[in-house]
C-alpha cells in the first residue's frame, strides 16, 4: 500500500471530518500505522496505545486474563480495546462507553473495531452511564479527552466514588491523565488523595510518553 510505505517518511492523511462532539477526527499513516488524532493530540493507536499497554502491562497481563467483564469509558479508535483482544488474548466481555458515535463509525470503517466479537459499545455520555449501570467490573479503563482537555467531572470526588464502587473484589481502575502544567500535577494529587486508602491503593506511573500520567488504583478490600 503507498500511503502506508511513504508514512515513514512523513504522515499521510487519509481521512478528515467535523465532529460536533470531538470538533476534528483524522485518520492518518504514521510510521506504517494507523493512527486517530483530533486537532490537537493522538486519540488512539500510536502514543496513546503505547501509554495504555504500559498501564495494562503494569496490571499485569496474567491478571486480565483472569479478569470476566472489563468496562472502557471513552474508546475513540478503541486501540486498547484492540490490545486487550488481539494483543492480550482477553477473552471476557468488554463493554465500551463513548459519547461520540461518530467517532464509533469512525472506529468500525479504518479500524474494524466491531469485529470484536465480546465488545459491546453504549453510545453514552460516561458520567451519566456510570450513574446508571448496575454492573460490577475487573477493571475499569478510563480515557476520556476533549482534544487536550479533560473533562472536570472525572476528578470530582462523587465521579471517582462512584466508580470505586463498581469494582469488584481486586479490581482495578486504570486512568489515562494529561499533564501539561504545574495545576495538572496539583490535581492529580488531589484526586489520589482523595480515595479511601483503607479500602483502595493507589500508583501513579508519571511521565509516561512526555505528558501523561497513569493512575492505578486497586481494590484491596
Amino acid at each position: 500500500m503507498i500511503p502506508k510505505l511513504f508514512s515513514y517518511l512523513i504522515p499521510i492523511k487519509i481521512f478528515k471530518k467535523k465532529s460536533a462532539r470531538s470538533k476534528t477526527i483524522e485518520v492518518t499513516w504514521a510510521n506504517g500505522e494507523l493512527v486517530l488524532d483530533s486537532e490537537n493530540t493522538n486519540y488512539s493507536y500510536g502514543s496513546l496505545q503505547r501509554i495504555l499497554r504500559y498501564g495494562l502491562r503494569n496490571i499485569g497481563y496474567d491478571k486480565i486474563l483472569k479478569m470476566d467483564h472489563i468496562l472502557v469509558l471513552g474508546v475513540a479508535g478503541g486501540s486498547v480495546i484492540k490490545t486487550l483482544a488481539e494483543e492480550i488474548k482477553y477473552k471476557g466481555k468488554i463493554t465500551g462507553v463513548e459519547i461520540d458515535a461518530e467517532m464509533i463509525q469512525v472506529a468500525n470503517e479504518y479500524f474494524n473495531l466491531n469485529q470484536i466479537e465480546q465488545l459491546e459499545i453504549i453510545i453514552d455520555d460516561a458520567f451519566e452511564f456510570v450513574l446508571k449501570t448496575k454492573e460490577h467490573y475487573d477493571l475499569i479503563i478510563i480515557d476520556i479527552f476533549e482534544d487536550i482537555k479533560m473533562p472536570n467531572f472525572l476528578f470530582e470526588s462523587f465521579f471517582s466514588n462512584r466508580v470505586c464502587q463498581l469494582l469488584k473484589n481486586k479490581g482495578f481502575i486504570l486512568f489515562n491523565t494529561m499533564i501539561l502544567d504545574e495545576a495538572h500535577n496539583v490535581r492529580n494529587k488531589k484526586y489520589i488523595s482523595e480515595i479511601d486508602s483503607k479500602l483502595f491503593s493507589t500508583k501513579m506511573l508519571p511521565r509516561v510518553e512526555d505528558h501523561n500520567e497513569l493512575i492505578i488504583i486497586e481494590k484491596v478490600a
